[in-house]
């Protein structure tokens, strides 16, 4: 929910009933008893709770990296609980035929990490033994890594965002989308991630070094009904912290009829 910290307020302010929960595994959030930590778990966590135990029928959602996916997910799983969506920065299906010719894989010198922590999620944890060398290793996430656009995060910035993941169980559970990502034993069941009817907001940060480079022409591909794409300069990954105000107004323009 920490990323979301420049967003929830402003929102509020605007009208928007604002629901922001930790994933399972993250932040505030418990374990999961299943052990499970894909996309599809996380879809049906967030429809039990807004949907089920809030009593909330319809939602705009919003997000990127792995709550994209989430996202996509929910809206395909749920028909009509998702209203509209606003994604940015996030995976995204390959859809072959018309996705010929752009850039959908994301740089190759930037997977070291996806694949260590989808692949020896165990040994990693093993080597990150003490809760400062844990969020040593995620704040690489905010700079070095190139994730976000550069200077987009001051060392207190850094600090706020990296300290849940000193948590050694917590920081070992966030690895398990990615061993679900390649892995199929880790997945409770196949995520639903194709052409999506949503009407969706396409927002895209062009500084994110991780992400696939032609994300925003993909996207449109994905939503077909779609406003967008927009690209948000000196942005990166982070979107909703690096541009809250761009990103907050986007979502007021694209839902000001809703909130009459």
């Amino acid at each position: 929910m920490r990323i979301w910290w420049r967003n929830v307020g402003p929102l509020a302010d605007a009208g928007f009933h604002v629901i922001a929960p930790d994933l399972r595994g993250f932040g505030l959030s418990g374990l999961a008893p299943d052990g499970f930590y894909d996309v599809p778990s996380h879809s049906r966590d967030l429809h039990a709770l807004v949907h089920d135990h809030l009593g909330i029928e319809r939602v705009v959602a919003v997000a990127g990296d792995l709550g994209g996916a989430v996202l996509q997910d929910l809206s395909l799983r749920f028909p009509g609980f998702v209203r509209r969506a606003v994604v940015f920065n996030c995976p995204l299906p390959y859809l072959k035929g018309a996705m010929q010719g752009l850039r959908t894989r994301p740089p190759i010198e930037a997977a070291d990490y996806f694949l260590r922590q989808g692949t020896d999620a165990d040994g990693l944890a093993a080597e990150l033994a003490s809760e400062a060398a844990r969020r040593r290793y995620i704040a690489t996430f905010y700079g070095p890594r190139f994730w976000a656009h550069p200077g987009a995060f001051d060392a207190d910035a850094v600090a706020f965002h990296v300290e849940p993941f000193g948590d050694a169980a917590k920081l070992r559970a966030s690895f398990g989308n990615y061993e679900a990502a390649l892995r199929a034993e880790r997945r409770s069941e196949p995520p639903l991630l194709r052409e999506n009817p949503t009407p969706a907001l396409i927002l895209f940060g062009p500084s994110d070094h991780v992400i696939y480079p032609d994300f925003d022409r993909m996207a449109a591909v994905v939503f077909p009904d779609h406003v967008g794409p927009f690209l948000l300069r000196d942005a990166g990954h982070f979107l909703q912290w690096e541009a809250a105000d761009v990103v907050n107004g986007a979502i007021r323009v694209f839902c000001r009829e809703l909130l009459v």
